[in-house]
């Protein structure tokens, strides 16, 4: 018999979605006339839903996997339903809003449970109830707290940015000059247009088409990021949610001026300006306003700021703790949920009187801020990016917090540092970023021989594999798993787990 063979490019067509697996991948078999092919795993990238069935692309082809891409939807899934909620066009920002919310939720938890899976053999004989006995083999699931699903489904976004742009392709009969909204799903060189985002209350949806309705007015071109020429690039929104107030950012090229002399960029610039005063004068909402003067080639928002309006920071508070936000301040983006979330930390943690607690990776500053107020001896917070580490500082200030102490440094390097010096933590919480925790800081962790480490993550993939180093390395053992929605809509989730020693 013929040997048929599946190589890059390859189009395989009417493949079902069964679920979705580690790294937000969705997984589904191959069907095939072949028995070398046939029941092959496919892991498949891009926006879907269980029991969709779609034509993929062949973007690697592995020994035991086959990595593709889908390129169109054959046949949506039973599960979706027509969101009236959503206005305006499909994004990846919220790729899951057809999707009924309980069923998101399912599939969250089922998420979590997938990756975690290939550590059940390891995970079995070190699993703990909350007793500290051992459970059975087959309770493997009793580890799981049901999930906490976010009070705020639509319009939790605490911050979201707006793209710029334009695009051309006469290949296509394709001219776009002035498009302003999120980047197309799949295809970074497009930006569509629409008025609408359904992850914002309608309060910013409203300042937003109004700055888009003046960016047309004015007669400055849209920013190509191609060339890397011409003026508007961005608009940024973050608004508080339990203070209501609201920062705005407009970001354009400032160097579009000196190619184009005859145009007077005084008179421009004032332009814009009158433009936002007059914005702040309708919605006294608007706390903070400020102009990126923005020549950078790489698509980021904020370059040099001029504040224009305002405050420099606008007010959050959650948890009775202040804090001042600025335009490059880390937050979680859900404020209603993120209360939630350090919630559920604290009430995790089994000792806390007069301890030493170590928060690693302590971008946003809200962990540590609560356990140096709740109870801690001392709280010391490590965190590699210097702006975050200022704001700590000043929010520490303001909330007359002086049990502290900040390091600026990569946690791997911190943590063999620190032990040198024969320093102790009672307590580990560890809050990495998406893409993972260092490798070297791991044997190091272990070192401190803590009674607890609270594990917080928003990646399952990454989590599984820490956490099997862990099991594998100690007699740690996993007391609870906690699975929370902070992101509706949207394939991202969090996750907290406790692990304490037998």
């Amino acid at each position: 018999m013929q040997q048929i063979w599946i190589k890059k490019n390859d189009i395989l067509e009417n493949i079902l979605i069964e679920k979705l697996v580690f790294w937000w991948k969705w997984f589904s078999r191959l069907k095939h006339t072949n028995p070398d092919l046939d029941w092959r795993v496919i892991f498949v990238n891009g926006g879907a839903i269980p029991g969709t069935i779609a034509n993929l692309r062949v973007l690697n082809k592995k020994k035991s996997f086959i990595e593709t891409q889908i390129i169109d939807i054959v046949k949506k899934s039973n599960l979706e339903i027509e969101n009236h909620e959503n206005k305006y066009g499909m994004s990846g920002w919220w790729k899951w809003i057809n999707i009924p919310y309980e069923v998101q939720l399912d599939i969250k938890q089922e998420q979590v449970k997938e990756s975690l899976n290939v550590l059940k053999n390891k995970i079995n004989p070190k699993i703990l109830d909350k007793d500290l006995e051992l459970v059975e083999k087959d309770k493997f699931d009793s580890l799981f707290l049901p999930i906490q699903k976010s009070p705020i489904i639509n319009w939790y976004r605490n911050k979201i940015e707006f793209s710029f742009w334009k695009y051309i392709s006469f290949k296509n009969n394709i001219e776009q000059h002035f498009n302003v909204w999120f980047h197309k799903q799949g295809e970074f060189s497009k930006v569509e247009d629409y008025e609408w985002a359904p992850l914002i209350d309608e309060i910013q949806n409203e300042i937003y088409r109004e700055i888009k309705k003046f960016s047309k007015t004015i007669w400055l071109p849209v920013y190509d990021q191609m060339k890397q020429e011409w003026f508007f690039r961005h608009i940024l929104i973050r608004k508080t949610h339990f203070t209501n107030e609201i920062m705005l950012l407009f970001s354009f090229n400032s160097e579009y001026f000196n190619k184009n002399i005859k145009l007077n960029k005084n008179e421009k610039i004032n332009i814009i300006k009158t433009f936002f005063l007059w914005l702040a004068k309708k919605y006294s909402i608007i706390k903070s306003i400020y102009l990126s003067h923005n020549p950078n080639k790489a698509d980021i928002c904020i370059w040099d700021l001029e504040l224009i309006y305002g405050e420099k920071t606008i007010k959050e508070k959650i948890l009775d703790l202040n804090f001042n936000i600025s335009p490059t301040s880390f937050f979680q983006t859900n404020s209603s949920w993120a209360e939630k979330l350090y919630s559920i930390v604290l009430d995790f943690v089994k000792e806390f009187n007069n301890i030493t607690v170590l928060d690693l990776y302590g971008w946003t500053g809200t962990i540590w801020m609560i356990f140096a107020k709740a109870w801690a001896k001392n709280v010391i917070s490590v965190e590699m990016v210097t702006s975050a580490s200022k704001d700590w500082e000043k929010n520490a200030e303001l909330n007359w917090l002086s049990n502290i102490k900040f390091v600026n440094e990569k946690v791997e390097d911190f943590l063999e540092q620190y032990l040198n010096n024969w320093n102790k933590a009672d307590l580990l919480i560890i809050d990495p970023p998406r893409a993972w925790m260092h490798p070297n800081a791991l044997p190091n962790i272990l070192k401190f021989n803590t009674n607890q480490i609270i594990y917080v993550s928003c990646n399952p993939s990454t989590l599984a594999r820490d956490l099997w180093y862990i099991l594998e390395k100690s007699d740690y053992k996993i007391q609870k798993i906690q699975v929370m929605d902070m992101f509706p809509h949207t394939h991202h989730i969090e996750t907290v787990v406790s692990l304490v020693k037998s």
